[in-house]
Formats: structure tokens, C-alpha cells, sequence
């Protein structure tokens, strides 16, 4: 990768002596320009520049940065064209002017410091809340605007701006926030270890969760005891569960699927709805089967229809994902699991917010499909079609370590609490002292959020408004809410704040955090940032290591990943559903093609390796359904890990994954132009010039009649 002098000069800066305060044009460069460059650049002003008005300001960013464009063209060997430089004058030019620009940054940063003060972008805003209520379940980017992008990436003060829509909408964030973490009552949520069965849930439409929900039998449930299938119960002869008075033959009974969860077929639990936000424990029990046909195969069509009352065991495993669900389908992933022909319980831990319930997946099963193919099961063979059982699902939880939380501790402390709501749905905070508690908590509140040390009367400045809502009679828990949300918003806590000249240790804290977490420094960053012991270079070695090897080093991979390559337009580049119908609605694939460019990152930055990986490695990190599509030896199961790829294989490298393959595609085609543009920016750190100015073509308008 080709460093220019732009770096090079923003490197040498801090090694190169303060210049004077106002910059001059060295006089070999200016007489290096008036006989090789004006000629050009002057009057003609060829590529739009002309250098006989272009005053020399660096101090200024923007006559800056085309002043280092000119080096960087000069030194390259591009510039001037046809009258080539003395390779003495062109080593003159380059030194003297890359020496002023140096000297010229140098004071500048000296002055006002290298980095421009920036917002958090929304992802950050997030985590940093989910980290200082400990609410990893948190939901909050959504409601925030899109971030500006500047050079590609959404952490550039420049694209960061503020308008009073985003402060309007920081607030109500900042609201939702506290109000999700303070407790709702003084008795602590009962953790409870509940069974919903399979045959007990219902459809939208209050039908048994098996009955056919249209006369497609590729899309309809069918139950089955143990591993036989019921043709009574099927055709409503017998009832659908003998219930709880014969539990041993209840804990057989179960709901069977040769399809994965779409519509009209969405399997869920949901006679679960998840009381409060917290963290769950999830347990299912299920298995694979084996639906015979239905004696048709074979006479009008190569596949068959299933026969529900002829199941085998299953031949294989099948991969479950777990999503939680807001009706009407908003989802989010949990976790996956295989499952195989022996029932067996399988345990996920998960994060799920009020209100939501349980949709299982067998994302490797049929889809319904569009147009012709819409009723062909792709994975129907003369004799049968694979499929799966759920038997039930159970739930443990709310699990929760202490109560009061630690986030309506960090709000009210140890204040007592009354059952019941006042205006606003918040609890009774009870106070004997309300002006003094409020300066007390505020200010502990506000010493925890800031990521610096805070002159007092600074961290009490939001105090006025919570004396101003008591004194209106605004109950307590309330007005309190005024201040925090306050805290929030204000710009010791929405921006990074840096003074000029050297990182101090807090500071060295926040961008080190903010870098590796996208959140705010942890106590451990803090205690050693107040102990003035994080700048040492072996203390800062092993917390860097101790933050990469932290499950919150995931954000960053994220994050990156989403930016650099692309990986946020995802979606936005499906293949073409004609074209690429097997393709068609594989969430599966699509999620997984996301998770093996994180994990094959993650590796990268875990195990230190070479970045040649990037273009040529020898290992991939693939599960089942990627092994398949890239034709690689055979994988079990749904979870990725590392494989050894065969010495004639054309996989390795972020080049030939299909998340990188799809987002520089347009979903019908590839496009060598665009991928080699992508590549060019992306991987060898070279933007692709403007393209050169063409005339337009004026069209023949001779015998024209109407504006068409």
C-alpha cells in the first residue's frame, strides 16, 4: 500500500521544530511553479487550479489540503506532464514544500490540537448507554437520525453535525433510556421456569398452532407422539393433546413442519410473552424426521408430496435459529442450534426486550417461493422429505442478579420505593430531603457519566432544572429525569472532548475505549487513567490486549466491517429471485455470509496474522450451508469455525466471500468496473480520480416539431 505525502507530512509534524506563525511559500518551490506549473495553471487554469491566485494559507484546512494534492502529484511523477522535472528540482521541490507544510501543521495542532471535537455517532450513543445502566438489551440507534459519512466512514467530526432535530431526538433517547432503567416496583420480578408446549399454541387467527393454514400440504403442521405420526389427531378424531392429565404422553406429544418459518407458515411460542426486559433462558426440545410421500412421485412430477402419516426417523440434523418477535414480525436473532433424529434438549441463553415471543426456525426446509416453483420443496426426493419436530420450549426468567437493579441504582441509590405510578408511569421514589438529594444524586450521576475528572459546580449545573420541577410540584422521580436527560445530551457526555497537546490519560481512556468498544472506558480504564499509569507504554500494551480479547471487541469488528467493506448494504444487493431462485429467501445463507466475514476479521485481529490474509489465506470460516455453496469439502452442522481450505481451491481472502461478492454486485450481474473500483479504494487505499470533463452531446434537433 502507497503512503503519500499527505501521511508522511502529518507524521513528520511532530518531529519537525515550530515555524513561524504565518507560512511563506518557499522561494525555490514558488520559482519551480512559475516556469514549469503556470503555464498550465494560470490563466488556463487546467484541472481547475490556478496556481498564480492559489495563495499559500495551510493553515487554513481546505488551501491545506490542495496544497498537498500538488505535492503529492509533484512527487508522484504525474505533474507536470509533458515537461518533465530535473529529478534534482523535483527532490527540491518535494522537501522544501513537504518541510513548510510540516512546520505549518506542526503549529497549527500545537495551538488547537490535532482532532476536531465530534458527536458520538448513534452506535456509540447506544453502547454507551447499554454499558452505564448494564442494560445489554437496550434498543435506542433506531430512534436516532442516520449519521453523516465523511471519507467513508461514520466517525468523522467533519459528518457528525448537530441540527435541533437530532438534539430533539437524543432527548427522547435519553428518556427511553432512563425509563428502561429504572425499576417499575419494589418487589423484584419472580423468576420463573415455565413449559409451553408445541400443540397449546395458537395462530394469529386463534387456530391450533398444527391445523393446515391452507391447502398446501408443503405448508401445513401435522403432529406427531414419540417419532409416529397421529392420523386421528391429524383429522380432529381425537383431541389435540391429552393435556395435563396424562403428563408422560404430553411430554411425547409434538408439531411437525417439512417447511422453515414464512409466511403463511410462521411457527412460535406464543403463548410466552416475555414480562419484563431482561435476560432469558431458553430451552427446546426437538428433533428431525422423515415424512414419507404420498405415492405420486413419480407419475406426474419427480418430487413428493408429503404424507403426514408416514414419518421415519430423521436422516440428518437441521439447523434451528431462534429469533425473538415484536408482532407483526420484527425479529431479532437469539441464537441457533442443531438438531438431530434423537430428542434432545437445546439451551440458549438470550436477551429479550417486554412483549416480545419466540419464533424457531428450521432455516435449511422449503420456503414458499414465487411463480411456478412456488409448492416445489427443493428438498422433496421420490421417497420423501426431510422435517422437523418441536415438542416444546421452556423459559427461565427473569434472570436477574440483584435488585434494585444496578441501574436504578446508579439513578436513585438506596432512596426507598412505592408500588404503584404516578404521572408518567415511573414508581414513587421516596425522599425526605428532595433539594438535597437531588444535588447529591445528580452530581454522582453526572461524575459517572463524564469520562473526565468535572469541577463540581460543573457537574450541579443541570441542578436549576430539577429544583425548578419540584418547585412546580413534579414528583420526584420525575424531575430528577429532567436532570439526568440533561446529562445526557450535554456536550461533556454527547462529544469526545479533547484539549490540545498531548493525550492525557483520560483522554487516552475515551479514544482507546471508543476505538476497540465503540462505548465509553470501563473502571478498570478509569482507575488506571486517574492513577496517571494508562500512558505507560507496557500498561497501554496489556489494556489494548485485555479490550481485543473482550466480548465487546465484537462491536468493533461490526462496525469496521459495516464501513470499510460494506457489509451494512447487505440486503440492499439481494440476487435476483428469478435469476437466482435457489437463493430466494435463504436467510440462513445471507446470515451466515455476514458471520464469516466478522469471524474471519475477528481471527485476523485474534491470532495477529499477516495481512496478505486479506487477499490469499489458506483457512475459511464456514459452517454447512457456506461449505455447500462454495463446493468445499463437506461441513457439519450450523455454526461456523475455521477450516483448512484445499490447496486447489479458489476461496481465501475477504475477495472471494460472498458478502464481499454481493454487496459490488447488482443482484442480476457482476460488474468487473465496480468491483475493481471498490478494490482500488477499498483494499489498495487509492479513491479513483474524477472522471475527466466530456462536452455534452448536443443533440440534432433539425425538423423538430414537439418538445419530444
Amino acid at each position: 500500500m502507497r503512503w503519500t505525502h499527505s501521511y508522511s507530512c502529518l507524521m513528520l509534524a511532530a518531529l519537525i521544530p515550530v515555524g513561524t506563525a504565518r507560512a511563506e511559500l518557499p522561494g525555490d518551490v514558488a520559482g519551480l511553479i512559475e516556469t514549469h506549473c503556470v503555464i498550465c495553471h494560470g490563466e488556463d487554469k487546467k484541472g481547475n487550479l490556478d496556481l498564480t491566485s492559489l495563495k499559500y494559507t495551510p493553515e487554513q484546512p481546505q488551501n491545506l489540503e490542495r496544497w498537498v494534492k500538488v505535492l503529492d502529484r509533484v512527487t508522484a511523477g504525474e505533474m507536470p506532464p509533458k515537461r518533465k522535472l530535473d529529478p534534482a528540482d523535483r527532490k527540491t521541490f518535494s522537501e522544501s514544500l513537504s518541510k513548510t507544510i510540516s512546520q505549518s501543521e506542526s503549529a497549527r495542532t500545537t495551538a488547537e490540537g490535532r482532532s476536531t471535537t465530534r458527536r458520538l455517532n448513534r452506535r456509540e450513543y447506544e453502547n454507551v448507554l447499554r454499558d452505564l445502566f448494564q442494560l445489554p438489551w437496550l434498543e435506542i440507534e433506531d430512534a436516532l437520525p442516520e449519521d453523516g459519512i465523511a471519507h467513508r466512514f461514520n466517525k468523522s467530526a467533519e459528518a457528525l453535525d448537530v441540527s435541533h432535530v437530532q438534539v430533539a431526538r437524543y432527548l427522547a433517547a435519553a428518556e427511553t433510556a432512563l425509563r428502561r432503567a429504572i425499576a417499575m416496583s419494589p418487589e423484584r420480578p419472580e423468576q420463573r421456569t415455565v413449559r409451553y408446549y408445541a400443540r397449546e399454541q395458537t395462530t394469529f387467527t386463534g387456530k391450533m398452532f398444527f391445523s393446515a393454514f391452507n391447502n398446501a400440504p408443503e405448508q401445513a403442521t401435522f403432529p406427531v407422539l414419540g417419532a409416529k405420526a397421529q392420523p386421528k389427531v391429524r383429522t380432529k378424531e381425537e383431541p389435540i393433546s391429552v393435556g395435563a392429565k396424562d403428563p408422560k404422553n404430553r411430554e411425547l406429544e409434538g408439531i411437525g413442519l417439512v417447511c422453515g418459518a414464512y409466511e403463511p407458515t410462521e411457527p412460535k411460542f406464543n403463548q410466552f410473552k416475555a414480562p419484563v426486559s431482561g435476560h432469558y433462558k431458553l430451552r427446546f426440545n426437538a428433533f428431525t424426521v422423515w415424512v414419507g410421500p404420498d405415492g405420486t412421485a413419480g407419475k406426474t412430477k419427480k418430487w413428493s408430496i408429503p404424507d403426514f402419516d408416514t414419518i421415519f426417523p430423521g436422516r440428518r440434523s437441521e439447523p434451528i435459529v431462534v429469533y425473538s418477535e415484536t408482532p407483526p414480525r420484527q425479529l431479532r436473532k437469539q441464537g441457533e442450534f442443531d438438531i438431530g433424529p434423537v430428542p434432545k434438549v437445546h439451551e440458549l441463553d438470550a436477551y429479550l426486550l417486554a412483549g416480545e415471543t419466540i419464533r424457531p426456525d428450521a432455516t435449511r426446509l422449503f420456503r414458499s417461493r414465487p411463480g411456478s416453483i412456488r409448492f416445489q420443496n427443493p428438498l422433496a426426493e421420490s421417497d420423501g422429505q426431510p422435517g422437523v419436530v418441536y415438542r416444546w420450549m421452556e423459559v427461565e426468567g427473569p434472570i436477574i442478579e440483584t435488585w434494585p437493579p444496578a441501574s436504578h441504582a446508579l439513578l436513585f441509590g438506596d432512596l426507598p420505593m412505592k408500588a404503584g405510578a404516578k404521572a408518567g408511569g415511573l414508581p414513587t421514589i421516596q425522599s425526605k430531603d428532595p433539594q438535597s438529594d437531588a444535588a447529591r444524586l445528580l452530581q454522582a450521576f453526572a461524575e459517572r457519566c463524564y469520562r473526565r475528572p468535572v469541577p463540581t459546580q460543573e457537574l450541579l449545573r443541570f441542578l436549576p432544572l430539577v429544583q425548578a420541577s419540584l418547585k412546580s410540584g413534579t414528583p420526584f422521580a420525575e424531575a430528577m429525569f429532567v436532570g439526568y436527560k440533561a446529562v445526557l445530551c450535554s456536550p461533556e457526555f454527547l462529544y469526545l472532548q479533547e484539549k490540545p497537546g498531548k493525550l492525557d490519560d483520560f483522554a487516552l481512556a475515551t479514544r482507546l475505549s471508543f476505538f476497540l468498544w465503540d462505548s465509553e472506558p470501563d473502571a478498570e480504564l478509569r482507575k488506571l487513567a486517574a492513577a496517571g499509569k494508562l500512558h505507560e507504554p507496557a500498561v497501554l500494551k496489556a489494556q489494548t490486549d485485555r479490550l481485543l480479547k473482550d466480548a465487546k471487541s465484537r462491536r468493533f469488528v461490526e462496525n469496521f466491517l459495516d464501513y470499510w467493506l460494506d457489509l451494512r448494504r447487505l440486503g440492499a444487493n439481494a440476487p435476483d429471485s428469478t435469476l437466482y431462485n435457489d437463493y430466494y429467501l435463504d436467510q440462513l445463507l445471507e446470515d451466515s455470509m455476514l458471520e464469516e466475514t466478522r469471524l474471519f476479521f475477528g481471527e485476523l485481529l485474534a491470532r495477529d496474522l499477516p495481512t496478505r490474509n486479506l487477499i490469499s489465506s489458506d483457512f475459511a470460516m464456514v459452517n454447512e450451508r457456506l461449505a455447500a455453496h462454495y463446493g468445499l469439502p463437506k461441513v457439519d452442522g450450523v455454526k461456523l469455525r475455521k477450516v483448512s481450505l484445499p490447496k486447489d481451491s479458489v476461496r481465501g481472502g475477504i475477495l472471494t466471500q460472498a458478502s464481499v461478492l454481493t454487496v459490488t454486485a447488482n443482484g442480476t450481474t457482476t460488474s468487473p468496473v465496480l468491483r475493481g473500483a471498490w478494490i482500488i479504494e477499498r483494499i489498495l487505499g487509492q479513491p479513483s480520480p474524477p472522471p475527466p470533463p466530456v462536452p455534452a452531446v448536443e443533440p440534432d434537433l433539425r425538423g423538430a416539431v414537439t418538445i419530444r
